[in-house]
Protein backbone atom coordinates (compact mmCIF):
# COMPACT_ATOMS: atom_id res chain seq x y z
CA UNK A 1 0.00 0.00 0.00
CA UNK A 2 1.28 3.48 -0.78
CA UNK A 3 2.14 5.74 2.13
CA UNK A 4 -0.13 8.61 1.06
CA UNK A 5 -3.39 6.67 0.99
CA UNK A 6 -6.12 7.41 3.51
CA UNK A 7 -7.56 3.92 3.16
CA UNK A 8 -6.49 0.65 4.76
CA UNK A 9 -7.81 -2.86 4.34
CA UNK A 10 -8.14 -6.15 6.17
CA UNK A 11 -9.03 -9.56 4.76
CA UNK A 12 -9.56 -13.26 5.37
CA UNK A 13 -10.01 -16.32 3.17
CA UNK A 14 -11.74 -19.67 3.73
CA UNK A 15 -11.82 -22.70 1.44
CA UNK A 16 -13.48 -26.12 1.77
CA UNK A 17 -13.79 -29.17 -0.52
CA UNK A 18 -17.57 -29.27 -0.03
CA UNK A 19 -19.70 -32.32 0.74
CA UNK A 20 -19.14 -34.35 -2.43
CA UNK A 21 -15.63 -33.91 -3.80
CA UNK A 22 -12.60 -35.46 -2.15
CA UNK A 23 -10.07 -33.06 -3.69
CA UNK A 24 -10.24 -29.31 -3.27
CA UNK A 25 -9.40 -27.84 -6.69
CA UNK A 26 -9.88 -24.27 -5.42
CA UNK A 27 -6.97 -22.10 -4.29
CA UNK A 28 -6.91 -18.64 -2.74
CA UNK A 29 -4.37 -15.87 -2.27
CA UNK A 30 -4.62 -13.44 0.67
CA UNK A 31 -1.92 -10.76 0.58
CA UNK A 32 -3.34 -7.65 2.30
CA UNK A 33 0.18 -6.27 2.79
CA UNK A 34 0.47 -6.05 -1.00
CA UNK A 35 -3.19 -5.29 -1.68
CA UNK A 36 -3.74 -8.46 -3.70
CA UNK A 37 -6.34 -11.19 -3.36
CA UNK A 38 -7.33 -14.02 -5.69
CA UNK A 39 -9.54 -17.08 -5.97
CA UNK A 40 -8.80 -19.78 -8.55
CA UNK A 41 -11.08 -22.72 -9.31
CA UNK A 42 -9.49 -25.68 -11.08
CA UNK A 43 -11.73 -26.89 -13.85
CA UNK A 44 -13.84 -29.79 -12.57
CA UNK A 45 -13.79 -32.91 -14.72
CA UNK A 46 -10.44 -32.02 -16.25
CA UNK A 47 -6.99 -33.35 -15.44
CA UNK A 48 -5.13 -31.83 -12.50
CA UNK A 49 -7.45 -28.92 -11.73
CA UNK A 50 -5.87 -28.50 -8.32
CA UNK A 51 -2.42 -28.21 -9.93
CA UNK A 52 -3.72 -25.48 -12.24
CA UNK A 53 -5.28 -23.36 -9.51
CA UNK A 54 -2.23 -23.66 -7.25
CA UNK A 55 0.14 -22.78 -10.08
CA UNK A 56 -1.80 -19.57 -10.79
CA UNK A 57 -1.83 -18.54 -7.13
CA UNK A 58 1.91 -19.18 -6.79
CA UNK A 59 2.60 -17.07 -9.88
CA UNK A 60 0.65 -14.18 -8.37
CA UNK A 61 2.44 -14.57 -5.05
CA UNK A 62 5.68 -13.45 -6.73
CA UNK A 63 4.36 -9.98 -7.66
CA UNK A 64 6.47 -7.14 -6.30
CA UNK A 65 5.07 -3.99 -4.70
CA UNK A 66 3.64 -1.85 -7.52
CA UNK A 67 4.12 1.87 -8.15
CA UNK A 68 0.57 2.53 -9.39
CA UNK A 69 -2.66 0.70 -10.22
CA UNK A 70 -1.84 0.34 -13.92
CA UNK A 71 1.53 -1.22 -13.15
CA UNK A 72 -0.23 -3.54 -10.72
CA UNK A 73 -2.67 -4.66 -13.41
CA UNK A 74 0.18 -5.26 -15.85
CA UNK A 75 1.98 -7.43 -13.28
CA UNK A 76 -1.13 -9.52 -12.61
CA UNK A 77 -1.81 -10.01 -16.32
CA UNK A 78 1.82 -10.98 -16.93
CA UNK A 79 1.59 -13.62 -14.19
CA UNK A 80 -1.61 -15.03 -15.66
CA UNK A 81 -0.07 -15.13 -19.13
CA UNK A 82 2.92 -17.03 -17.77
CA UNK A 83 0.66 -19.43 -15.86
CA UNK A 84 -1.31 -20.01 -19.06
CA UNK A 85 1.90 -20.78 -20.95
CA UNK A 86 3.07 -23.23 -18.28
CA UNK A 87 -0.29 -25.00 -18.15
CA UNK A 88 -0.40 -25.39 -21.93
CA UNK A 89 3.13 -26.78 -21.89
CA UNK A 90 2.30 -29.13 -19.02
CA UNK A 91 -0.82 -30.39 -20.81
CA UNK A 92 1.23 -31.14 -23.93
CA UNK A 93 4.15 -32.83 -22.18
CA UNK A 94 2.48 -34.75 -19.35
CA UNK A 95 -1.25 -35.09 -20.04
CA UNK A 96 -1.53 -35.95 -23.74
CA UNK A 97 -2.96 -32.48 -24.52
CA UNK A 98 -5.84 -32.81 -22.06
CA UNK A 99 -6.90 -29.42 -20.75
CA UNK A 100 -5.40 -28.37 -17.43
CA UNK A 101 -7.24 -25.20 -16.57
CA UNK A 102 -8.61 -22.90 -13.91
CA UNK A 103 -10.71 -19.83 -13.48
CA UNK A 104 -9.15 -16.83 -11.75
CA UNK A 105 -10.61 -13.75 -10.15
CA UNK A 106 -8.24 -11.23 -8.57
CA UNK A 107 -8.57 -7.89 -6.84
CA UNK A 108 -5.63 -5.49 -6.69
CA UNK A 109 -5.81 -2.38 -4.48
CA UNK A 110 -3.52 0.65 -4.61
CA UNK A 111 -4.24 3.92 -2.82
CA UNK A 112 -7.93 4.65 -3.35
CA UNK A 113 -8.19 2.57 -6.51
CA UNK A 114 -8.70 -1.12 -7.17
CA UNK A 115 -8.75 -3.39 -10.18
CA UNK A 116 -10.83 -6.50 -10.78
CA UNK A 117 -9.12 -8.99 -13.09
CA UNK A 118 -10.74 -12.25 -14.10
CA UNK A 119 -11.01 -15.22 -16.46
CA UNK A 120 -13.88 -17.68 -16.09
CA UNK A 121 -16.87 -17.72 -13.74
CA UNK A 122 -15.40 -17.04 -10.30
CA UNK A 123 -16.84 -13.74 -9.10
CA UNK A 124 -16.34 -10.50 -7.17
CA UNK A 125 -19.19 -8.92 -5.22
CA UNK A 126 -19.21 -5.55 -3.46
CA UNK A 127 -21.36 -4.55 -0.52
CA UNK A 128 -21.63 -0.74 -0.40
CA UNK A 129 -24.20 1.14 1.69
CA UNK A 130 -26.14 -2.07 2.17
CA UNK A 131 -26.42 -2.73 -1.58
CA UNK A 132 -24.87 -5.87 -3.11
CA UNK A 133 -23.44 -5.64 -6.63
CA UNK A 134 -21.75 -8.27 -8.76
CA UNK A 135 -18.70 -6.65 -10.35
CA UNK A 136 -17.63 -9.41 -12.76
CA UNK A 137 -19.37 -10.98 -15.74
CA UNK A 138 -19.05 -14.76 -16.05
CA UNK A 139 -17.17 -16.16 -19.01
CA UNK A 140 -19.63 -19.01 -19.43
CA UNK A 141 -22.04 -20.39 -21.98
CA UNK A 142 -24.93 -19.74 -19.59
CA UNK A 143 -24.04 -16.04 -19.37
CA UNK A 144 -23.86 -15.85 -23.17
CA UNK A 145 -27.30 -17.50 -23.48
CA UNK A 146 -28.78 -15.09 -20.92
CA UNK A 147 -27.31 -12.11 -22.82
CA UNK A 148 -28.88 -13.41 -26.05
CA UNK A 149 -32.26 -13.90 -24.40
CA UNK A 150 -32.08 -17.67 -24.92
CA UNK A 151 -32.16 -18.59 -21.22
CA UNK A 152 -33.99 -16.94 -18.29
CA UNK A 153 -31.61 -16.05 -15.43
CA UNK A 154 -33.70 -18.07 -12.95
CA UNK A 155 -33.04 -21.25 -14.96
CA UNK A 156 -29.28 -20.75 -15.23
CA UNK A 157 -28.13 -22.89 -12.31
CA UNK A 158 -30.16 -25.94 -13.38
CA UNK A 159 -29.19 -25.71 -17.03
CA UNK A 160 -27.29 -28.54 -18.72
CA UNK A 161 -24.62 -26.00 -19.70
CA UNK A 162 -24.24 -24.52 -16.20
CA UNK A 163 -20.61 -25.66 -15.91
CA UNK A 164 -19.46 -24.85 -19.46
CA UNK A 165 -16.85 -22.07 -19.48
CA UNK A 166 -16.00 -19.95 -22.49
CA UNK A 167 -12.65 -18.85 -21.02
CA UNK A 168 -10.16 -20.33 -18.55
CA UNK A 169 -6.46 -20.05 -17.83
CA UNK A 170 -4.85 -23.00 -19.61
CA UNK A 171 -7.69 -23.56 -22.08
CA UNK A 172 -6.21 -21.78 -25.11
CA UNK A 173 -2.76 -20.67 -26.31
CA UNK A 174 -3.83 -17.02 -26.19
CA UNK A 175 -5.26 -15.84 -22.86
CA UNK A 176 -8.08 -13.26 -22.90
CA UNK A 177 -8.32 -11.42 -19.56
CA UNK A 178 -11.04 -8.99 -18.47
CA UNK A 179 -10.27 -6.02 -16.20
CA UNK A 180 -12.13 -3.14 -14.52
CA UNK A 181 -10.81 -0.25 -12.42
CA UNK A 182 -12.93 1.24 -9.63
CA UNK A 183 -12.62 3.69 -6.75
CA UNK A 184 -12.49 2.32 -3.22
CA UNK A 185 -14.69 3.80 -0.51
CA UNK A 186 -14.44 3.46 3.24
CA UNK A 187 -16.73 0.69 4.55
CA UNK A 188 -16.77 -1.17 1.21
CA UNK A 189 -16.74 -4.95 1.63
CA UNK A 190 -15.64 -7.20 -1.24
CA UNK A 191 -16.19 -10.93 -1.71
CA UNK A 192 -14.15 -13.02 -4.13
CA UNK A 193 -15.60 -16.50 -4.54
CA UNK A 194 -15.72 -19.63 -6.65
CA UNK A 195 -18.97 -20.85 -8.22
CA UNK A 196 -19.21 -23.49 -5.51
CA UNK A 197 -20.17 -20.67 -3.14
CA UNK A 198 -22.54 -18.47 -5.11
CA UNK A 199 -24.50 -21.42 -6.49
CA UNK A 200 -25.37 -22.53 -2.97
CA UNK A 201 -26.38 -19.23 -1.34
CA UNK A 202 -28.78 -16.38 -2.06
CA UNK A 203 -27.81 -12.74 -2.43
CA UNK A 204 -29.51 -12.11 0.91
CA UNK A 205 -27.26 -14.71 2.57
CA UNK A 206 -24.19 -13.17 0.96
CA UNK A 207 -25.21 -9.78 2.38
CA UNK A 208 -25.78 -11.37 5.77
CA UNK A 209 -22.25 -12.76 5.81
CA UNK A 210 -20.52 -9.71 4.36
CA UNK A 211 -22.24 -7.35 6.82
CA UNK A 212 -20.36 -8.85 9.78
CA UNK A 213 -17.69 -6.62 11.36
CA UNK A 214 -14.78 -9.05 11.08
CA UNK A 215 -13.46 -10.41 7.77
CA UNK A 216 -12.67 -13.83 9.25
CA UNK A 217 -16.20 -14.10 10.64
CA UNK A 218 -17.65 -13.02 7.27
CA UNK A 219 -15.66 -15.60 5.30
CA UNK A 220 -16.61 -18.38 7.72
CA UNK A 221 -20.26 -17.34 7.71
CA UNK A 222 -20.75 -17.40 3.94
CA UNK A 223 -18.84 -20.69 3.73
CA UNK A 224 -21.01 -22.26 6.45
CA UNK A 225 -24.18 -21.04 4.74
CA UNK A 226 -23.06 -22.77 1.53
CA UNK A 227 -22.25 -25.97 3.44
CA UNK A 228 -25.76 -26.01 4.86
CA UNK A 229 -26.95 -26.68 1.30
CA UNK A 230 -25.85 -29.43 -1.12
CA UNK A 231 -22.28 -28.10 -1.45
CA UNK A 232 -21.62 -30.27 -4.50
CA UNK A 233 -18.50 -28.32 -5.46
CA UNK A 234 -15.45 -26.87 -3.73
CA UNK A 235 -16.20 -23.61 -1.91
CA UNK A 236 -13.91 -20.61 -1.48
CA UNK A 237 -14.61 -17.16 -0.06
CA UNK A 238 -12.20 -14.25 0.30
CA UNK A 239 -13.51 -11.17 2.13
CA UNK A 240 -11.84 -7.73 2.02
CA UNK A 241 -12.98 -4.77 4.12
CA UNK A 242 -11.94 -1.18 3.35
CA UNK A 243 -11.61 1.39 6.15
CA UNK A 244 -10.55 5.00 6.55
CA UNK A 245 -7.04 4.96 8.05
CA UNK A 246 -7.99 7.66 10.57
CA UNK A 247 -11.43 6.35 11.54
Amino acid sequence: MSNDTLLVWSSACETHPGKVRKVNEDACLDLPELGLWAVADGMGGHEAGDIASQLIVEQLRNIREPSDIHGFIAEVKACLTEANRQLREMASQRYHDRTIGSTIVAMAAFGNQCAFIWVGDSRIYRLRNGELERLTKDHSMVEDYIDQGLLPPNEAEESEIANVLTRAVGAEDELDVDCKIATLCSDDVYLLCSDGLYREVTDEQIIQGMAMDDCADSAKQVLELALENKARDNITASVIRIKNAFA
